[in-house]
């Protein structure tokens, strides 16, 4: 399995960590944070490839809130929730969002592996739509290529 670079948010503490041991014993980068905003935070920092998140968190900001934020930071990211205290419209919700699962606590580490690769490779399939996309629009108009550079940040 192609190494790829997840992020757990869960205000569970001892989850938490757990969690990101696990992951880490099978060679996947992962990253733990406490909570919603310091999710946030770190996303404009260092891009991931999926995202585990808990739906419940106190505080000011809950999953659903993270995970839209998330979406805006990160669009091709893609987010698990993950949750022991699932209802229906939560989930509706969270798939509206974009989230790409929803799974109920306590989940088996193989269930939770084989959705991880199939987000992964949905973003890979997206990524690759996108490149696809562009250099059939690079073809198309040769001359833009001058144009981005111009509109690229310095």
């Amino acid at each position: 399995m192609e190494l790829f670079r997840v992020l757990v948010v869960d205000d569970e503490t001892e989850f938490l960590e757990t969690l990101v041991n696990r992951l880490q014993k099978r060679n996947i980068d992962a990253t733990g944070v406490p909570s919603g905003e310091a999710a946030l935070e770190l996303m404009k920092k260092k891009l991931f490839d999926v995202v585990i998140l808990d739906i419940r968190m106190p505080g000011g900001m809950d999953g659903l809130a993270a995970l839209r934020e998330m979406k805006h930071i990160q669009p091709l990211s893609e987010v698990i929730l993950l949750t022991g205290h699932a209802t229906v419209e939560s989930s509706i919700e969270g798939m509206k969002l974009g989230a790409f699962d929803f799974l109920i606590k306590p989940v088996q580490m193989e269930d939770l592996i084989m959705k991880m690769a199939q987000a992964f490779e949905k973003k890979g399939t997206h990524e690759q739509k996108i490149r696809a996309a562009r250099i059939r629009e690079l073809m198309r108009f040769p001359g833009r290529v001058f144009d981005q550079e111009k509109d690229e940040p310095k």
